[in-house]
């Protein structure tokens, strides 16, 4: 099954002067920013562009349940994921099953923009946080 870099995700403690970084410092274009208090979720997102490739730059919004808030805690801020775009969530998760990586079944969602996305279990990743996600047309 192909698969393409969609975005990296990265986590930040200061969304502003991010922002201001990705804008003045690599001629980004911010094109969206929302919060999501969703469980799992709880962050302020920005998405940026930069020469036609998405980053989402992650702020936590509740330091102790955000899972970003816990990565910054645990290893700083930096990359947090990857996230490779796939023709179908559902094959591919499937794909990964019958090779023995599981996938963190909680993280499975659909977001603001219509992207479903699931996260690929890290013990099972080399350590490395993917997220794996499609944009089915929604009907």
């Amino acid at each position: 099954m192909d698969k393409v870099i969609d975005h990296i995700g990265i986590a930040v403690r200061d969304l502003e002067s991010s922002i201001a970084f990705y804008q003045n410092a690599l001629s980004g274009k911010l094109i969206d920013r929302y919060k999501s208090e969703v469980p799992g979720v709880e962050s302020e997102v920005a998405i940026m562009e930069v020469n036609g490739e998405r980053l989402e730059l992650l702020k936590p919004t509740n330091n102790t349940t955000s899972p970003i808030a816990r990565f910054i805690k645990q290893k700083g801020k930096g990359v947090h994921h990857i996230a490779f775009r796939v023709p179908n969530l559902e094959m591919a998760v499937e794909e990964l099953n019958k090779q023995g990586i599981r996938t963190l079944e909680d993280t499975l969602r659909i977001n603001k923009h219509g992207r479903r996305l699931i996260y690929l279990n890290p013990a099972d990743t080399e350590g490395t946080i993917i997220e794996y996600c499609d944009y089915p047309v929604i009907k």
